[in-house]
């Protein structure tokens, strides 16, 4: 089955996503949300929801967890594709070989994103998908998963993150904006800002974004944070 093309149409694409993690749904729906044409319509943490919101919401493209497809990916396929037959669908992937990606692609599936690839990758390639290009990751030397060669590996070590910048981690996954955080830690938001200085020196990223998917990838032992107490 070839993968389909979505039609040119100015509205802005619709866009589903798919993630048993929400801390990497939100990563994903802040990222297009500054992309003028692109707009999240919905997230979905298992299977089930996601056949329900793309009955609902008939999204252009989703974006769909790995995990959550890898029992019966052609069936799941098939039934996106019935409920919504001009519906695109991407995997993002932690682990996945070149046979799995091709057998994605002949089931339907417009190719590979790996979970750990540079926000940027994923801007650029779902806009290839809409473009009706099919999008194939590059392997690691042995196979045993996908690697981007857009997103380096952090070298600067991580372990020296102090628990004050732990914690403000921990608020950024929660959507929280530095006046919020300075709100809820009581302090002023320049050191808020001097904290996020730092912690982008220390692992090596540029922007809030790049952080809490950092966040993700790297499975940081964050503490939890009380927005309520």
């Amino acid at each position: 089955m070839p993968p389909r093309k979505r039609t040119n149409n100015k509205a802005r694409v619709k866009i589903l996503i798919a993630d048993s993690e929400g801390v990497f749904r939100l990563g994903l729906k802040k990222l297009f949300s500054v992309e003028d044409d692109l707009r999240v319509v919905a997230q979905a943490e298992n299977g089930l929801q996601l056949l329900a919101m793309v009955k609902t919401f008939r999204p252009d493209l989703a974006l769909v967890q790995q995990e959550i497809a890898l029992n019966g990916c052609q069936r799941l396929l098939d039934q996106i594709h019935g409920v919504s037959p001009t519906c695109l669908v991407i995997i993002t992937a932690s682990h996945m070989t070149g046979i799995e990606q091709e057998q994605l692609i002949r089931d339907g599936a417009s190719g590979a994103i790996p979970r750990s690839a540079q926000p940027e990758v994923f801007v650029e390639n779902v806009r290839k998908v809409l473009s009706g290009e099919v999008i194939q990751s590059p392997q690691n030397h042995n196979g045993n998963g996908l690697v981007s060669p857009s997103s380096p590996p952090h070298s600067r070590p991580i372990d020296t993150l102090t628990p004050r910048e732990k914690t403000i981690i921990s608020c950024l996954t929660q959507g929280l904006r530095n006046r919020d955080i300075a709100g809820h830690l009581t302090i002023t938001e320049q050191t808020v800002k001097n904290h996020l200085r730092s912690i982008y020196d220390k692992v090596g990223v540029s922007d809030r974004l790049e952080l809490v998917l950092y966040a993700i990838h790297q499975r940081l032992e964050l503490p939890p944070v009380n927005l309520y107490g």
